[in-house]
């Protein structure tokens, strides 16, 4: 099954933008700044604006209930601040056919699903986006100097699997599936030719196969063209290196967006220097706090998040500052953190391979390969 999305013309290389080759480009997406090949393998990357985007907040029981309510999905719209800067988002919801066979009669009935993408989806982007980093499996597509990643169905159950989210193939067909039909459209005065335009679609085009021809051949190649905010990034080394493997290790989507933003906002990470998030901030970037009928029930889920953090080795603490108005009334709370030594080490390599990939760009010059 191929799905092509719109073409995006924001995809062509801006003026005074890096002048390195496409190949060039992967290859520093590739290259990571670790001491072992076991260190190296945890390693992926992370981007900035994109993994701000609360793309995957809506959960799975919020849509059934959504359904209920109205019959469909609506156009699902939210807001987040960008380094102070006000953006929505708005996504458009997908449908997928299902076709259901009653066992004991054989008779056929299809059924029609309303999705966003979730969580699950969000888990098979970072893992194709990791399989992106491994040798032979990235290519670039010269005609729009776009960025992608072949791979298997069975190499990308294995990579899910490996990292604690075991699924299904029909659920990674439908994960899929749901990122390459569903759209996106981000608006807000960030300074990027792409924001305001149309929707455009979490890929740029999927190209999956069949269930006969998976069964035929379990190595059939699928093919993913990531989307322009992606492209963008990776042509002009928008992005950081991160320890994907701890981060996919947490069991809370909201640890692991946290996770993704102390990666990508605390850059001076040592035990001397402590990290203040809000819990507001929280609420209003990540759009995974929604659900949550009362205030307390969602700060008690931030402090889980945060204890799962310390408990796998990112945070060494967290402390709670309650900010309270009249009659007691909880008006926010600031967690201040401190990074443990290997959350600190792991910054420090993320900046050094940043400086050398920079560098690297103005001189023209590759990084030592290390795949």
């Amino acid at each position: 099954m191929k799905s092509r999305l719109p073409s995006n013309k924001n995809t062509a290389q801006t003026p005074g933008e890096s002048e390195l080759s496409s190949d060039c480009q992967l290859d520093m997406f590739s290259f990571f700044l670790a001491n072992t090949d076991e260190a190296r393998e945890q390693l992926s990357n992370t981007f900035d604006f994109w993994d701000s985007v609360p793309r995957y907040s809506v959960s799975r029981q919020q849509m059934d209930k959504l359904v209920k309510e109205k019959g469909h999905l609506p156009l699902f719209e939210t807001t987040f601040q960008y380094h102070k800067t006000p953006v929505t988002v708005q996504i458009q919801p997908v449908q997928v056919k299902t076709e259901v066979i009653n066992k004991q009669t054989g008779e056929k009935t299809e059924t029609i699903n309303h999705y966003y993408p979730s969580a699950s989806e969000e888990l098979v982007e970072d893992a194709l986006r990791k399989i992106a980093t491994e040798q032979s499996t990235a290519f670039v597509d010269e005609d729009n100097k776009s960025f992608g990643v072949n791979f298997t169905l069975n190499q990308l159950r294995k990579e899910l699997k490996r990292r604690g989210h075991t699924r299904s193939y029909q659920q990674i067909m439908l994960s899929l599936e749901i990122m390459a039909n569903s759209r996106i459209r981000i608006e807000g005065d960030i300074s990027l030719e792409l924001s305001g335009k149309k929707f455009i679609g979490f890929f740029n085009e999927l190209t999956t196969v069949s269930r006969k021809q998976l069964e035929a051949d379990p190595n059939t190649k699928c093919r993913v063209v990531f989307n322009p905010w992606i492209n963008r990034a990776i042509r002009e080394l928008h992005y950081r290196q991160f320890n994907y493997g701890l981060m996919m290790s947490h069991k809370a989507q909201l640890s692991r967006w946290l996770h993704k933003q102390l990666a990508l906002k605390y850059t001076f990470a040592s035990l001397v220097h402590p990290f203040k998030m809000h819990y507001s901030t929280i609420k209003r970037d990540s759009g995974l706090l929604a659900a949550y009928g009362r205030e307390r029930k969602a700060i008690e889920a931030v402090d889980e998040a945060f204890q799962e953090l310390q408990d796998t080795g990112v945070l060494q603490s967290f402390k709670k500052e309650v900010v309270s108005g009249a009659r007691g009334r909880i008006e926010d709370v600031v967690y201040v953190l401190t990074a443990t030594m290997a959350f600190t080490s792991a910054m420090k390599a993320a900046n050094k391979r940043l400086s050398i990939n920079t560098e690297n760009a103005k001189t023209s010059k590759l990084p030592v390969k290390n795949r």
